[in-house]
């Protein structure tokens, strides 16, 4: 270390500075081997060094007035500018990557002199990650449509200009709750049901029924249990059954997953008594869902996961934001009047009717109330409101699901609610 602390820190910047331009002219050039767009590109591997290693010495000769350096954007700018016309009139290529990677080149010096190493490092990757994935990109953007964008702004309206307008005090009277940590709470579960849909939508669109099942979970397993159980009874039959059962099952295991990221993100010390049963169920999900899979799978089906099931709707709806908003105040009201005028007995019976109906309302309002009972009833009683929650999948799948799938899809679910009921008990 003492070597290094005795070389000019000048001479590492701009060591630094040309083996990075190096590494984005070598790119561009294997890059302009393969894309007809850049065949005609701009210099060599080295006359991005150079031009990496221009923008350095510029900057280093009048760091106070910048002068020589705009001088030479300028000019490179002009050099790129003749270059691009001359294609365009010659190979009618519009493309413009090589030219914009060029310039990106050029500020490398002035990045790295003043600002912290780790920021170009982010800079180079994020060139060559979005000049090499220029196919997976372009796929991306051909599945997406016009609404996504209403999609996007939808969630950005409901994290970016909502949340922080949201008074953080004084608490709601009843709930113990500020509004600012009401909509937090919106927001949270807004961002992993987005995630996953986004996730379902762009990347695993045609990975089958069984990712349906694990994706679809983290965002609303009874939702997902619905839909697999419809599509089991239209397009399954008997012989399909092992994989829609299956994928009713695992979509269970990302409930428990959900719920124990919810708790450590609002409540750790509950998410450490909740903890151990989670782990266990949700192990014991998997399993149960690997073991339908496979033991009921024919000897002779086909490999993979079948045809990919119907793709998720979007659950960013402004109105679905204000109804889970809505019913957090409620229950959160309700679980308030039950603790104060029938204690522990109360809770119990509200829990377990509670998970007939969305729970994660009323979890997350268990994670987060200033209750005057202890965590252990609360966790016992987060169990509980789970357990129905199962039963109400479980009617579901007997309701809408084909009947090879009712079958296993029931006893999956069995095995799952007989062992949250026993954690519910020992907890």
């Amino acid at each position: 270390m003492q070597v290094i602390d005795q070389i000019p820190e000048v001479f590492l910047n701009f060591v630094i500075t040309l083996a990075f331009a190096l590494i984005i002219g070598i790119e561009q050039k294997k890059r302009s081997g393969d894309d007809p767009e850049q065949a005609a590109i701009f210099g060599t591997d080295r006359s991005f060094a150079f031009i990496g290693a221009l923008g350095f010495i510029l900057y280093t000769l009048s760091p106070q007035s910048l002068l020589l350096y705009i001088i030479g954007f300028v000019i490179l700018g002009s050099l790129l500018g003749v270059f691009y016309f001359g294609r365009i009139r010659d190979t009618k290529a519009y493309g413009s990557t090589s030219i914009l990677v060029a310039l990106i080149t050029y500020t490398l010096g002035p990045l790295i002199i003043t600002q912290p190493k780790w920021l170009t490092v982010v800079i180079v990757v994020s060139v060559l990650i979005l000049v090499e994935r220029k196919e997976f990109l372009q796929n991306i953007s051909d599945r997406i449509k016009i609404d996504e964008f209403t999609t996007l702004a939808k969630f950005l309206v409901i994290a970016g200009v909502v949340l922080p307008i949201v008074p953080k005090s004084p608490d709601i009277p009843y709930i113990n709750l500020s509004a600012y940590t009401i909509w937090l709470t919106v927001v949270v579960v807004s961002s992993i049901s987005y995630a996953s849909y986004l996730l379902q939508k762009f990347v695993f669109k045609d990975s089958g029924i069984v990712i349906s099942g694990i994706l679809g979970g983290l965002y609303s397993s009874t939702a997902t249990t619905m839909i697999l159980a419809k599509r089991s009874r239209e397009n399954g039959g008997a012989d399909r059954a092992y994989k829609y059962a299956s994928s009713i099952v695992v979509s269970s295991a990302m409930m428990y997953l959900r719920i124990l990221i919810l708790i450590y993100i609002f409540n750790p010390e509950l998410g450490n008594i909740l903890r151990m049963p989670l782990l266990i169920l949700l192990a014991v999900s998997i399993i149960t869902a690997v073991g339908i899979y496979y033991i009921k799978r024919p000897k002779d089906a086909e490999d993979g996961n079948g045809k990919p099931t119907e793709a998720s709707t979007n659950p960013l709806e402004l109105k679905a934001a204000v109804l889970f908003a809505a019913l957090f105040i409620f229950f959160s009201m309700l679980t308030h009047y039950v603790i104060a005028n029938y204690g522990a007995g109360g809770l119990n019976v509200l829990s377990f009717g509670v998970g007939f109906t969305d729970i994660d309302p009323f979890l997350l309002n268990l994670f987060q109330g200033k209750y005057e009972i202890g965590a252990d009833l609360i966790a016992k009683a987060s169990l509980q409101a789970i357990i129905s929650n199962n039963i109400l999948k479980a009617i579901y799948t007997f309701i809408f699901a084909e009947r090879e799938t009712t079958k296993l899809a029931i006893a999956g679910l069995a095995v799952i609610t007989i062992v949250n009921i026993v954690l519910a008990i020992v907890i």
